[in-house]
């Protein structure tokens, strides 16, 4: 068995930490053993409490300078916000800088985050027929050749990305439906889901693999990514003290998408309460019952695991971690 340390990275939850920060603790995760960073692309926090909520792709830039491994959004909506054929330049303009170490995350979209610029938020089918025509968009543009798409939901004149990497990252989905899960296997490098039940997942998985399947692509090739929240601290009360102040969106079991403000989701948390966590987040002091928890996503086949403890005590946690949890994993 190899180490399964190598498949665990830190997940920069921005709504949480400024810029500046939140590298320093992705520093400090990678000096403690962590490989890589999936950094939240937020124009709002979820609740106030949070605090932050930095430009994503500004702060991607010094993590990719700052560290040695991988760095992705998790996740950026191709829309509302930016245009597809932004995110492509982005997304190019990074690999380019970085080659190798960039991967594009995108998602259908939150309306904490999109309503900002104004017009109708729609219904969840739309948003995610809109995010694979902006994914066809990006595919174009990240050709080099000249293009242009006149599409249901976007508009493209005749022009092309001036700066390119020589190879363009791969584009992961984020999804936990298995019928968005198909279309991310057919037309996507990779996939991203978060933490779910067992058979939850498996049924992630097996439409994803059939949908690159009928694209011809091999499943096993293609990479399965989780973004698992936690809470870890020395005592157990902490723990649970952390999540219910900084992550009551974690006990909300409830569609989120469609909630516009930080201040709305303050008052849904006055409803959280401990056991709304149940078999959503592991919170516990003990060291050994995460590591379990990571050990069987790992053995259920994720190649990438981006642990994100919601705590405030990112450095202290990313050490106990390194020292005791990231070494015990066998992938």
């Amino acid at each position: 068995m190899s180490k399964g340390s190598a498949k665990i990275g830190y997940a920069a939850m921005l709504e949480q930490f400024g810029p500046t920060e939140v590298v320093d603790y992705s520093v400090a995760a990678e000096q403690a053993g962590f490989s890589g960073v999936m950094a939240a692309d937020h124009f709002q926090p979820w609740v106030p409490e949070q605090g932050s909520a930095p430009f994503v792709w500004n702060v991607m830039t010094l993590l990719a300078e700052r560290t040695k491994g991988d760095v992705g959004p998790g996740v950026t909506c191709p829309g509302w916000r930016m245009h597809p054929a932004t995110v492509a330049q982005a997304s190019a303009t990074l690999e380019t800088m970085y080659p190798g170490r960039h991967w594009l995350g995108l998602g259908s979209g939150e309306a904490l985050n999109e309503h900002v610029v104004g017009g109708y938020w729609p219904e969840v089918g739309e948003r995610i027929a809109r995010m694979f025509e902006a994914v066809e968009i990006i595919r174009k543009l990240f050709t080099g050749k000249e293009v242009k798409h006149a599409g249901r939901w976007y508009q493209l004149e005749s022009t092309r990305l001036w700066t390119l990497p020589p190879a363009p990252p791969p584009i992961y989905v984020a999804t936990a439906g298995p019928i968005t899960a198909k279309k991310t296997g057919e037309l996507c490098d990779g996939i991203i889901t978060v933490g779910a039940a067992d058979e939850k997942i498996q049924t992630v998985f097996d439409k994803f693999a059939e949908g690159a399947r009928a694209a011809g692509k091999n499943p096993d090739a293609m990479p399965k990514i989780l973004q698992l929240h936690l809470s870890w601290a020395p005592t157990d009360e902490e723990a649970l003290a952390n999540a219910m102040h900084e992550w009551p969106n974690g006990g909300m079991k409830f569609p989120k998408q469609d909630i516009r403000n930080p201040s709305d989701f303050q008052q849904m948390a006055k409803l959280v309460r401990p056991e709304d966590f149940a078999g959503r987040m592991v919170i516990s002091s003990d060291l050994e019952t995460h590591r379990k928890t990571i050990q069987r996503y790992l053995d259920m086949g994720f190649d990438k695991i981006y642990l994100h403890n919601v705590g405030r005590n990112q450095a202290e946690w990313a050490a106990a971690f390194g020292r005791e949890v990231l070494p015990a994993l066998t992938a």
